[in-house]
């Protein structure tokens, strides 16, 4: 009789998981649901699929992929253990997209897996500026290879394939660095995110890039020194792709956010452009996206038209200063400050809402010259959300590279490289009196007055004031009350007690408890009475439009 027995093939568990950080009591930084979903995620999600499709590991393995978003997930570690370790251990902890502040909960999440035998690698712009652009691989980066944790250095399409067979084979190295070679973006697998994990976001703000690479010099990024200045960039049939492969939820299109760090630098920007304005015109797929770009894409022929047609509704512009002196020292002569306006006012002809990232800690700076620059910003240009960063020296920058070579005192602790620091000396403030500032700033900015103008001129320029709210909320309320940036904010903070930073005491759960209680009462009834405030307004503002 011939033996129908079919044997049951082994499985691989690759666990993917974008860190949080810390606050500064040493909890991690998670929430209810988040207000976006990783980039990262999604573009490594989708090489493991196509690996698993076509067989790398042989027709005996099933190449298995979970996700984790530690801003909207408590990582269920122990879980994780169980899993590999019933399938003979066959798994890796890839821990992906990891910045400098997400660094240290990185290497304590690595610490638990390794300690139970399991492979870790660790992936992102930190890992990427530590082998491939600073001079010798940073103490904190050697900590992680001495507790055994692979580095991987640069982007990993076309790499992907090698590291996953030596996890497989068990011959893991110590550090993979692919820096040199940048991929081509053009047909590469489509990013791609389960439909569970989009439920985790609030908003369902989708973070895709389209393209990589920007031409600029600003000493503050780490973009160019990681990625290049050179485009690379998807096709109109890649982002096609892309666009179609997240569902429609209940109908919705949901929301997408352009991560390239310039859009407007694409080389590809018009073709896809064009395909998206399709999709909206011919195949009635009502794409929205907002997209980072600089302070002169509006003087790209063509650009804003094409961009309002595809959908575009946001978009966030790097204008960093309004001070000359400033803009010199980061670098950044691309930006005009007589040009502002006359930008500013280019996308919101076009009922976009304008958001400006803007620096504070430049040489040039002060508290007094700081609350001055925000006045004259209030009373002069129409910008919608204003969010505030401190100047940081991250590695794999100019301002970091320039520091070292100087011998000039940067903070040691990197959970504080996440732009609401001080980590290093500034020639006019001091660290108090500097972070100082950039709290106030917050406040100086989304005053009551100045709100309900950005209301009053959003209705007046036909932006709804309900798109504006959200971003206000946050603004107001992520320093203020959470400790935390808002682009790092979601819904409900949750703080798990026994989630503290390693080497940091557990507290007593009876102060840790009642102190919690207190907190989320709080913070919930100033969210609601400032909601309310908000609403109140924005009626009576559409009301007197009628």
């Amino acid at each position: 009789m011939e033996n129908s027995f079919k044997r049951e093939k082994a499985k691989f568990f690759v666990e993917l998981i974008k860190p949080s950080h810390y606050d500064d009591d040493g909890y991690v930084i998670q929430w209810w649901k988040s207000f976006s979903v990783s980039n990262s995620l999604s573009c490594l999600y989708s090489l493991i699929l196509d690996s698993a499709e076509r067989k790398i590991m042989g027709e005996d393995v099933e190449l298995i992929a979970n996700l984790h978003d530690e801003y909207s997930t408590v990582i269920p570690i122990p879980a994780i253990i169980r899993r590999i370790r019933q399938h003979g251990n066959r798994g890796i902890i890839f821990l992906v997209g990891v910045q400098t502040n997400q660094f240290p909960r990185s290497v304590d999440i690595a610490r638990i897996f390794r300690e139970a035998g399991i492979p870790v690698a660790i992936g992102g712009f930190h890992v990427s500026a530590a082998i491939s652009v600073l001079a010798e691989i940073p103490p904190e980066a050697r900590q992680a290879l001495g507790m055994g944790v692979t580095l991987f250095s640069g982007e990993a399409e076309g790499h992907l394939d090698q590291l996953l067979s030596d996890a497989f084979q068990q011959k893991l190295k110590s550090v993979y660095n692919v820096s040199g070679d940048l991929p081509d973006l053009r047909g590469q697998p489509t990013p791609l995110l389960p439909q569970a994990m989009i439920k985790k976001s609030l908003s369902s703000n989708i973070h895709i890039d389209i393209g990589r690479g920007c031409p600029f010099d600003c000493s503050f990024c780490t973009i160019i020194n990681i990625q290049g200045q050179k485009s690379r960039f998807r096709t109109a049939d890649d982002v096609e792709r892309t666009i179609l492969s997240f569902p429609r939820s209940g109908g919705k299109t949901p929301h997408f956010f352009f991560t390239d760090d310039n859009f407007a630098r694409n080389r590809n920007w018009e073709a896809i452009f064009d395909r998206l304005i399709e999709l909206r015109e011919m195949r009635k797929y009502k794409v929205k996206f907002g997209m980072q770009i600089d302070a002169n894409a509006h003087k790209i022929p063509r650009f804003i038209d094409k961009a309002t047609l595809a959908g575009c509704n946001t978009v966030f512009i790097g204008m960093e200063s309004i001070n000359k002196e400033n803009l010199k020292a980061a670098n950044k002569p691309q930006n005009n400050v007589a040009e502002y306006r006359k930008m500013l006012m280019a996308w919101r002809s076009n009922r976009v809402v304008t958001m400006a990232g803007y620096i504070l800690g430049f040489p040039a700076d002060t508290p007094d010259s700081i609350e001055n620059d925000i006045k004259t910003i209030q009373r002069e240009l129409p910008i919608d959300i204003l969010m505030f960063f401190m100047l940081t020296p991250l590695p794999g920058s100019m301002d970091h590279k320039g520091s070292l070579q100087r011998g000039e005192w940067m903070d040691s602790d990197l959970n504080k490289y996440d732009s609401e620091h001080a980590t290093i000396k500034h020639p006019k403030m001091t660290k108090e009196e500097w972070e100082g500032a950039f709290r106030r700033a917050w406040d100086i900015y989304y005053s009551p007055k100045h709100v309900e103008k950005v209301l009053r001129q959003a209705n007046r320029d036909g932006i709804s004031p309900s798109r504006l709210i959200w971003r206000i909320l946050i603004g107001q309320f992520g320093i203020k009350y959470e400790n935390a940036h808002p682009f790092q904010c979601g819904v409900f903070r949750k703080k798990v007690r026994c989630q503290r930073r390693w080497g940091m005491p557990l507290e007593n759960p009876l102060l840790f408890y009642s102190r919690r209680i207190w907190e989320i009462s709080k913070t919930t009834l100033l969210l609601l009475i400032y909601t309310w405030r908000l609403e109140r307004l924005k009626k009576s503002i559409k009301k007197e439009g009628l």
